[in-house]
């Protein structure tokens, strides 16, 4: 599956972003898919995930409670809903497709997508 994510942009602290994947290919509905993040001289993490059918979501403590990840099948889409931005949401977010939640949280992914670049300011 190959993937295109967008949305990105230069938002201040407290605001709000979504970013968007687009995935091409029939198979889209059988993948977990997650989005990802790396700042400038740190790892890339694993922020939020969700399941094939969207019934089983995970997010990592640093964004509990600000960002939600959703998808639409039938449009082939996953979606990072960011609130309450914070300067150290900055980073590039890169979106990925795999067999399961677990494989994904642990970066075992099979695609991925272009980033694209947040920048929160204070």
């Amino acid at each position: 599956v190959q993937l295109q994510a967008s949305g990105g942009g230069l938002v201040q602290a407290g605001g709000s972003l979504r970013l968007s994947c687009a995935a091409s290919g029939r198979t889209f509905s059988s993948y977990a898919m997650g989005w990802f993040r790396q700042a400038p001289g740190k790892e890339r993490e694993n922020v939020a995930t969700i399941s094939s059918s969207g019934g089983i979501t995970y997010y990592a403590d640093s964004v509990k409670g600000r960002f939600t990840i959703s998808r639409d099948n039938a449009k082939n889409t996953v979606y990072l809903q960011m609130n309450n931005l914070k300067p150290e949401d900055t980073a590039v977010y890169y979106c990925a497709a795999g067999a399961r939640v677990a494989l994904v949280v642990s970066s075992v992914v099979g695609s991925w997508g272009q980033g694209t670049q947040v920048t929160v300011s204070s």
